[in-house]
C-alpha cells in the first residue's frame, strides 16, 4: 500500500516551543517538490510526547490540508492506553488520513499478549489502515515476529515499522506472515538492505534534510538497482550516523535550522543540540551535499 521514502516529520516549533504553522507548510511543499513518498505526521520524530492531545490532532489536520491528497499521509496515534490509542486512531480517521502508525505501548512493559490485545482492539473499533511499529529502545517492548504473525490476519492492520536494526527481521516476519504485511524500516542506515531483502521502504529521519536523495535510494533499491541504491546510501552514511549523536529529533532539527528550514524550537525535555555537535552535524550535511 506505501513504498519508498516515508519521512518522520519534524514538528516545527518557535523558539518558546509554540507550533509554527506557516514552517509546516513550507517543509511540506519542500518534501512534495523532492519526491518525498509519503509523510509521517507526530511520530517520534514529530515530538508527538510532548504535544497536547489538542495540539496532536491539529498537526494531523493542517497536515492533511496542506497536503491536499497529493502524497499519502500517515499519522502517529499510538499510546500506552489502548483507549487513548483508539480515540487518536478514530480522530485522525476522521480528518482524512491514508493510514495510522501505532508505536508499540511504552513504559507499561505489557506482555505478548497484552500487545496482541492491544492492536487487535485498535483495529477492531478503527476501520482504517494500520500500521504496527516496534522500536524497543523507546519503549521497553519488542514486537516480536510471531505476535505480528498473529496480527497479520486482521484486514486492516497492512504493515509493520521495525525499528529493531535487526536485518534478520525481515525474513522472519515474511517467512511468518506471507505478503500479509508490509515491512517499513525505521532505521535509515539499513534501508537499501532492507528493501533489497523484501522491505517496502523506510519511515525516515534522513529524508527530513536529505529528502530527494532519500526517495532516489529508496526507488533504485525497490528497483532492484543494488548498485545505485548502495551508491546513494554511501553519500548519505555520514549523515544517517550523525542524526543520532543525540537523541532523535534533537540533531535533525537543529540541521533544518541549519538549513534555514525551521526555527530553533524544541520541547522540553529535550533540548537544542549540543554545541560540541554542531561541527559533525554540519559537515554530515555537507558530505551529503544538502549544505554549502
Amino acid at each position: 500500500m506505501f513504498s519508498g521514502s516515508m519521512v518522520a516529520l519534524v514538528t516545527p516549533m518557535r523558539a518558546d516551543g509554540s507550533l509554527d504553522s506557516d514552517c509546516l507548510k513550507t517543509l511540506i511543499e519542500f518534501h512534495i517538490s523532492n519526491g518525498t513518498d509519503a509523510i509521517v505526521a507526530v511520530g517520534t520524530t514529530g515530538e508527538s510526547a510532548t504535544l497536547t492531545v489538542k495540539e496532536h490532532c491539529a498537526v494531523i489536520e493542517q497536515v492533511i490540508t496542506c497536503v491536499n491528497g497529493r502524497v499519502p499521509v500517515i499519522a502517529g496515534t499510538g499510546a500506552n492506553s489502548t483507549s487513548e490509542a483508539i480515540e487518536l486512531t478514530q480522530y485522525a480517521k476522521d480528518l482524512g488520513v491514508d493510514a495510522v502508525l501505532l508505536v508499540t505501548p511504552y513504559y507499561n512493559k505489557p506482555t505478548q499478549e497484552g500487545l496482541y490485545l492491544h492492536y487487535k482492539a485498535i483495529a477492531e473499533a478503527v476501520d482504517i489502515p494500520q500500521i504496527l511499529y516496534n522500536v524497543p529502545s523507546r519503549t521497553a517492548c519488542d514486537l516480536l515476529p510471531e505476535t505480528v504473525a498473529r496480527l497479520a490476519p486482521i484486514s486492516n492492520i497492512i504493515g509493520i515499522k521495525e525499528a529493531t536494526g535487526e536485518l534478520a527481521r525481515v525474513e522472519q516476519i515474511k517467512s511468518l506472515c506471507g505478503d500479509n504485511i508490509e515491512l517499513y524500516t525505521g532505521e535509515d542506515a539499513n534501508t537499501v538492505e532492507f528493501i533489497l531483502s523484501g522491505g517496502q521502504g523506510v519511515i525516515s529521519v534522513t529524508a527530513n534534510v536529505a529528502p530527494a536523495k532519500m526517495h532516489e535510494m529508496c526507488a533504485a533499491a525497490l528497483a532492484g538497482d543494488a548498485d545505485k541504491a548502495r551508491q546513494i546510501n554511501n553519500d548519505l552514511a555520514l549523515l544517517h550516523e550523525r542524526l543520532f549523536v543525540e537523541a532523535n529529533p534533537i540533531p535533525v532539527k537543529w540541521a533544518l535550522t541549519e538549513m534555514d528550514l525551521i526555527p530553533t524550537g524544541i520541547r522540553l525535555p529535550m533540548t537544542v543540540l549540543s554545541k560540541n555537535y554542531h561541527q559533525p552535524v554540519r559537515e554530515a550535511l555537507q558530505s551529503a551535499g544538502v549544505l554549502n
